[in-house]
């Protein structure tokens, strides 16, 4: 089960949606690309 911090059953590990982290709320297909291709560059 996922708690409010989204770690699964209290697992220190990496949440499923990290790789969105930073992507505003409503964000659209390309701005979520965008922010996926500029995380790959780092």
């Amino acid at each position: 089960m996922t708690d409010a911090e989204g770690s699964v059953d209290g697992c220190e590990e990496a949440r499923v949606d990290d790789h969105l982290e930073g992507v505003p709320a409503g964000a659209g297909c390309t701005e979520i690309w965008e922010h996926l291709a500029e995380r790959r560059e780092e």
